[in-house]
């Protein structure tokens, strides 16, 4: 090799490294659902808000479902901030929207940029009917809840995917749903569960999503889920497909564990943390 080509190759050498460094990415932040630890939440809610923090969480997406455990939002937000905690997001009803203003003070208090509705309270056989009415009432929750820097959301159930007359109703609600004013949170897992690939729905809607659960199934079509890397969703290519991530969140979900619930959100948060994408 003569002296020129040589150093060009010292070149290449030098320059490669640089260039794989600044290709792979990893998240920012990692945040984590409190359905995943409920029980201990319930138990002792401040010990546990401790706990995601020494695990190594960011973010906390909160439950006013479930009125967050009895602790009042002042003094949930006094644990959040002694912790180093955001909570950027909670998870409420449907029958929440007939509250919005006490939700909306809520979130203020606790920092919340998303009220999420998570379940619809839907009785009997669901129809495209109620997907357009439930739409409607999310339009017009986004439109107040904007007023006040707020943005209302709507969480993915694998039963929102049942096709009715060869319609999915989830597609319905999206569909009619002004962007502008309503955005969706997108369950991988639930989404797995109703036999449909995530990817397929992030080419489809991917503007669309500015939340996610990152949730782990064993097989598509599968009732329940598993921890994050030891099933069959390809998180990696997932996380590449999501534009301006550091902009959105992610919050860790697991519902059924192989030993405590501490011990797999301690395994959820090493792969998803780690994972170079």
């Amino acid at each position: 090799m003569d002296r020129r080509a040589f150093l060009g190759s010292l070149g290449v050498a030098a320059l490669t490294p640089h260039l794989t460094h600044l290709s792979v990415r990893r998240l920012k932040r990692v945040g984590i659902q409190l359905y995943a630890l409920r029980d201990d939440a319930r138990r002792d809610l401040e010990r546990t808000i401790a706990d995601i923090a020494a695990i190594g969480y960011k973010d906390v997406e909160l439950l006013g479902s479930m009125n967050n455990f009895g602790m009042p939002p002042a003094r949930l937000r006094a644990v959040l901030d002694t912790n180093g905690l955001r909570a950027p997001s909670t998870h409420v009803s449907g029958n929440a929207l007939n509250e919005l203003d006490r939700n909306l003070d809520d979130a203020k208090t606790l920092g919340h940029e998303y009220v999420i509705v998570a379940s619809l309270p839907i009785t009997g056989p669901r129809t495209i009917e109620d997907y357009q009415r439930w739409a409607d009432r999310l339009n017009d929750a986004g439109r107040r809840a904007r007023e006040r820097e707020v943005w209302i959301g709507f969480h993915n159930h694998a039963n929102d995917f049942t096709a009715v007359g060869g319609v999915a109703p989830y597609d319905v609600l999206v569909e009619r749903t002004d962007p502008s004013i309503v955005r969706m949170q997108l369950d991988t897992g639930n989404l797995a569960m109703a036999g449909l690939d995530p990817h397929t729905y992030m080419g489809r809607f991917g503007s669309r999503y500015w939340t996610f659960h990152i949730k782990d199934v064993p097989r598509p079509g599968a009732t329940s889920d598993v921890e994050l890397g030891t099933g069959v969703l390809d998180f990696k290519r997932l996380l590449a497909s999501i534009d301006d991530i550091d902009d959105k969140h992610l919050f860790v979900e697991q519902e059924t564990y192989p030993g405590t619930p501490l011990e797999s959100m301690r395994r959820d948060f090493k792969f998803i943390s780690e994972l170079e994408f």
